[in-house]
C-alpha cells in the first residue's frame, strides 16, 4: 500500500465519523474491512458512500493491517516533514520504515588536485587519492569557488578513472579547476545544487542521441547556457567510426531532437550525418 497525504485525509475522516464517497477509497483491504463490518457501505440511488460506524474499531482494524497506519496523526506529521529522518521514525514509533526515506541523499564528487570548498560551513577539501572519490551527502550546504567549472560526468567508469583523462579536459576547456560530479544514484539533488550555483556546467556523456538528450532534459534546460556538452576536436573522426547499432536503436524515439545551441546542434548533425553513435569510454587512454 502506498501511504499519501490524500489516503491519510480520507481516513481521518473516516476516524471523524464522516461519510466518503466509496469511489475514493478501493482495493481488497477496503474490501476486508467492509466484510468485517469495520466499514458500512450506504447506497444513495447510483452513489455508494462508506463510513466507520465505530472509530475505536475502526482504528485497530487499520493497525492490525498496516502498522503505518497506526497513529494517524504521526503518520500525517511525517508525511508533512517531506522527509523524516529514518532514526525520527523508529524513536516514535519503533519502525524506520514507515515512508520509503532516501537514507543517503547527495551525490559524488572527484577531482584531480585539492579544490578548496566549504560543507555545513566549514572548510572542505576535495582531494580523493587516487582510486577513490567522495561523496557528499549534505549538499545543501556545499560550496565551491565561483572559478571551478564543474564537470558532470554520466558513466561511472569515466567518472572513477578522470586522471586517465585530464588531457582530454585540459586540451579542451583549458587549464582550471574542475569538479568532478556524478548524478548517480539518479536524484534531482545534483541539479538542484547546480541551479543554486553561477559556475559554469560542463556535461560529459556519450556521444550520441540519448546521451544528448539526458543532457537537454535534465540540465540544459534548467541552466540554460551556463551548461554545454563537451565536444572533443576528434569527435567526427570517433563518430565516423563509431556503433550503426546504438543510433538504429535510438532513431526512433530521439529523431527530432534539436538544440537552439550552435555547438550541440552540431553534434547533433554529426550523428546523423553518420548515422552512428561512440560511447565516452572511448576517451579513458
Amino acid at each position: 500500500m502506498k501511504i499519501t497525504a490524500s489516503l491519510i485525509d480520507k481516513l481521518f475522516r473516516l476516524r471523524n465519523g464522516e461519510s466518503i464517497p466509496a469511489s475514493l477509497l478501493r482495493g481488497e483491504w477496503v474490501e476486508e474491512l467492509e466484510r468485517d463490518g469495520v466499514i458500512v457501505s450506504t447506497s444513495h440511488g447510483s452513489r455508494r458512500t462508506i463510513f466507520a460506524p465505530q472509530p475505536e474499531a475502526f482504528l485497530h482494524a487499520l493497525s492490525a493491517f498496516d502498522e503505518r497506519l497506526a497513529d494517524l496523526d504521526l503518520m500525517r506529521d511525517t508525511l508533512q516533514t517531506n522527509e523524516m529522518p529514518r532514526s525520527v521514525q523508529a524513536s516514535a514509533t519503533g519502525n524506520s520504515k514507515l515512508l520509503i526515506v532516501r537514507s543517503c541523499p547527495g551525490f559524488p564528487v572527484n577531482s584531480y588536485e585539492p579544490i578548496e570548498c566549504w560543507l555545513n560551513g566549514e572548510p572542505f577539501t576535495v582531494n580523493p587519492k587516487e582510486g577513490s572519490f567522495l561523496f557528499v551527502a549534505d549538499w545543501n550546504t556545499f560550496m565551491i569557488p565561483q572559478n571551478v567549472i564543474v564537470v558532470g560526468i554520466e558513466n561511472m567508469e569515466n567518472f572513477r578513472k578522470i586522471r586517465q583523462q585530464r588531457k582530454l579536459f585540459e586540451t579542451e576547456l583549458g587549464r582550471h579547476q574542475f569538479l568532478f560530479v556524478s548524478r548517480y544514484p539518479q536524484s534531482t539533488d545534483l541539479r538542484s545544487w547546480l541551479i543554486r550555483l553561477c559556475n559554469r556546467y560542463v556535461h560529459f556523456g556519450d556521444f550520441d542521441l540519448a546521451g544528448i538528450n539526458i543532457f537537454l532534459t535534465e540540465f540544459y534546460r534548467f541552466l540554460g547556457d551556463r551548461s554545454t556538452y563537451l565536444i572533443p576536436s576528434d569527435i567526427g573522426l570517433r563518430l565516423a567510426n563509431g556503433s550503426t547499432t546504438r543510433y538504429n536503436e535510438q532513431y526512433e524515439k530521439f529523431h527530432d531532437i534539436c538544440c537552439d545551441n550552435r555547438k550541440i546542434q552540431l553534434l547533433i548533425d554529426l550523428i546523423n550525418k553518420y548515422h552512428k553513435g561512440y560511447d565516452q569510454e572511448g576517451y579513458i587512454e
